[in-house]
């Protein structure tokens, strides 16, 4: 950030009229990415805790496309790689022109995202996102638009617990309610695991008590 700090990043970013959103950890930036959307991530690998290039490929293991530069102080090679294996659509070591980095974003941007995948898929459930289909082993499932969009954010986050507040957020579109959406999340959850389990022996939702709820498949509930 040729020696800048992320704040003052940050403010160089906004005097151009972006909106700019910072995290100063690996496992904050991936649950932001994660529940959030963005137009572009600058990650850097130094990040505490979880590193950059963990935090990438974990990003788009989850099919999550955003355009992604990546900024560092290694400037192997052998570096260069391995981060744009992991995920990366740029590469800006350190320290660098902030003129540069605003050029490398605009193209990013002209580029855009690359389309969501119309199929998810998790063990033997499968979703198609445009014809709006579940299928089980082979039989489709019958759902509702808000069971679907429910089983639809649980499928793109596979194996990570999602909290009832995300999904209020994320899914019913409500982030200032005084009374939580808790009972009624609940509700449909309780019916959307009664038609995507039914009878069967391999559970695929499974409720994370005090926490919120996780799409895995052969997993006992917590």
């Amino acid at each position: 950030m040729n020696g800048k700090s992320p704040d003052a990043l940050r403010e160089g970013l906004q005097a151009e009229e972006y909106d700019v959103a910072v995290e100063r950890t690996g496992e904050a930036a991936f649950f932001r990415t994660a529940t959030e959307s963005f137009d572009l991530i600058l990650l850097d690998l130094g990040l505490p805790g979880r590193d950059g290039l963990e935090v990438m490929a974990a990003i788009r293991r989850k099919q999550i496309s955003v355009p992604i530069i990546v900024l560092t102080a290694r400037d192997t090679v052998a570096d260069r790689v391995k981060g744009l294996d992991a995920g990366a659509d740029d590469y800006l070591v350190k320290p660098f022109a902030f003129a540069e980095l605003l050029a490398r974003i605009r193209v990013l941007l002209r580029r855009g995202r690359l389309p969501a995948p119309r199929h998810l898929t998790v063990g033997p459930l499968a979703l198609d996102v445009v014809m709006r289909k579940v299928v089980r082993d082979g039989q489709s499932i019958e759902v509702t638009a808000r069971e679907f969009e429910l089983l639809e954010f649980l499928m793109r986050f596979d194996g990570q617990v999602v909290s009832r507040e995300t999904l209020a957020r994320e899914v019913w579109n409500e982030s200032g309610r005084t009374a939580p959406l808790d009972n009624v999340i609940d509700a449909h959850m309780a019916r959307l695991r009664r038609k995507v389990d039914a009878d069967r022996a391999v559970k695929m939702i499974h409720t994370i008590r005090g926490v919120g709820f996780v799409l895995r498949e052969g997993e006992d509930e917590s």
